[in-house]
């Protein structure tokens, strides 16, 4: 009989740095061949990461002069481009979430399965150089039937790997021995070679009707969503699934698939996405903000300082956009803190989060380059207030979501009433407002809009510092006051006690 559903998640979707758990019931042999997946998880939640990440790249080294105007083409190819690289970040997570979901099944690997799992990186690292055909050539199919054709590839050597790991059951989790497996695997390629398939269909719609492909490949990412609405929507409607059913979803192992993400996974994936985010702003420094040696000598007479002042609002751009994404980690952090178990809804959630989360390079760009004297200083700065707002919103609708079923989710100090509720609401909601506030005065002020932008980058900081002690300040406050008002009612109530009944009467 295999083991309760509480029991199984633990060993399947532990962190990358666990502690090597033992192998039960393998032969010596088979023992010295073979090792957990840990590393191998944690080195591709890392690259998957990086990829997810430098896809922003195209987007945010497109090249707009300061002298030139944000015009209708210039928007439509920076929106298009937008728009793409969500779509692509999207892809590359759902590439992600299938290889969590490989590895919760397949416990151990071997050589085959390493070099397998090396394969499958590989093609996936490939992926931003066919965005950037994507994003670069909107209206020439190639790029997006490179794209398609990398995608299933992917899902080709995924499904290799299922079958391999089916093929060496000592390689899969102990309790998939009790269960059918030739239903468990054909369950699980059904899964893996869906998405495959529709970027099949969008490889070939792309040399015929270019947007139909997009929408194929829009499928990938919504279609898992949209599966699960339509078996609640069924289940409501026609009722709990008989008993044959259930006993088929137990035969085809369904727990490790439907469940949530692991936290520790989620937090790995999201940690490497801000570290690499952090990591390409000092890169673009490095890059474009090196003065030239024969432009020092001829022009500034041989002094660096002098020729590096030229670039002080791209250092000022740098530190702001640095300190954005160090604060919004924080945030990040501080909840997840208090997330005991999130809830697939959340894990969405936190994808469309760092989805934005990886657009702050673009705004580090327009803030660097529009800075000064630039027409087009407004609009720069409003995308990048847009950027952090949808950023920092889903984090809030992740604390917002958590509270719906809080017993399961939360920590009881992040519950509503709790140590540190009025906190957390209070540390959430400050990007979501300050952003939105300096979008708007922008729009009313916008002479001083670069001062607006820079006050609010530098504000920040000492606000999280200042929310701690307002929050301390007001909650004592008011259980001051709650304490004096109580206190007065027990005094009412001792003085009418102590009165006679004839006294109480007049």
């Amino acid at each position: 009989m295999s083991a309760p559903p509480a029991a199984v998640l633990v060993p399947a979707g532990g962190a990358a740095d666990a502690e090597p758990m033992p192998v039960r019931g393998r032969e010596p042999e088979q023992e010295s061949s073979t090792q957990m997946s840990h590393r191998l998880q944690a080195y591709s939640d890392a690259l998957l990461s990086i990829i997810a990440t430098v896809m922003i790249l195209p987007v945010a080294h497109t090249k707009v002069h300061p002298d030139q105007k944000l015009g209708e083409s210039v928007q439509q190819l920076l929106l298009t481009k937008i728009a793409v690289y969500l779509m692509t970040f999207l892809i590359v997570t759902v590439a992600w979430t299938a290889h969590v979901r490989l590895f919760q099944v397949i416990e151990l690997i071997d050589d085959v399965l390493a070099l397998l799992n090396l394969a499958c990186m590989m093609v996936i690292t490939f992926l931003p150089y066919t965005f950037s055909l994507m994003a670069s050539f909107p209206e020439v199919p190639f790029g997006i039937f490179l794209f398609s054709v990398c995608a299933i590839v992917i899902g080709l050597i995924q499904a290799v790997i299922v079958v391999y790991g089916f093929h060496h059951p000592h390689l899969l989790n102990q309790d998939i021995n009790s269960v059918n497996h030739d239903a468990c695997k054909h369950h699980i390629l059904k899964i893996i070679l869906r998405g495959p398939a529709l970027c099949f269909l969008a490889a070939i719609s792309s040399f015929f009707f270019i947007p139909l492909s997009y929408v194929f490949l829009g499928l990938v990412i919504v279609l898992p969503h949209l599966t699960r609405f339509l078996m609640w929507c069924k289940t409501k409607i026609v009722g709990q699934r008989d008993e044959e059913e259930e006993q088929h979803s137990s035969e085809t192992f369904t727990f490790y698939l439907s469940e949530p993400l692991s936290k520790e996974r989620v937090e790995a994936f999201s940690d490497g996405v801000y570290a690499i985010v952090a990591t390409l702003l000092i890169c673009d420094i490095c890059e474009d903000n090196v003065a030239d040696p024969r432009d020092v000598e001829e022009k500034f007479h041989g002094s660096l300082l002098e020729a590096l002042s030229e670039y002080g609002p791209n250092y000022l751009a740098y530190f702001g956009s640095f300190v954005t994404i160090g604060l919004l980690w924080f945030v990040h952090h501080s909840l997840f803190l208090y997330v005991i178990k999130p809830t697939r809804l959340m894990g969405l959630l936190n994808i469309f989060s760092l989805a934005f989360i990886g657009g702050l390079p673009l705004a580090y760009q327009l803030t660097s380059e529009f800075a000064e004297k630039s027409h087009n200083e407004i609009e720069a700065i409003q995308v990048s207030c847009v950027i952090t707002f949808f950023a920092s919103i889903f984090q809030f609708a992740i604390w917002t979501t958590a509270l719906l079923h809080e017993r399961e989710t939360l920590h009881p100090f992040a519950r509503y009433g709790g140590k540190e509720h009025a906190f957390m609401f209070a540390k959430l909601a400050l990007y979501p407002c300050v952003s939105l506030g300096a979008f708007f005065l922008t729009c009313l002020l916008s002479e001083f809009s670069t001062a607006v932008f820079h006050l609010m980058q530098i504000v920040i900081p000492f606000a999280f510092l200042a929310l701690r002690i307002f929050v301390r300040i007001s909650l004592t406050v008011i259980k001051s006051v709650m304490s004096l008002s109580r206190q007065k009612v027990v005094l009412l109530e001792e003085e009418e006690a102590c009165l006679s009944p004839t006294e109480t009467l007049s």
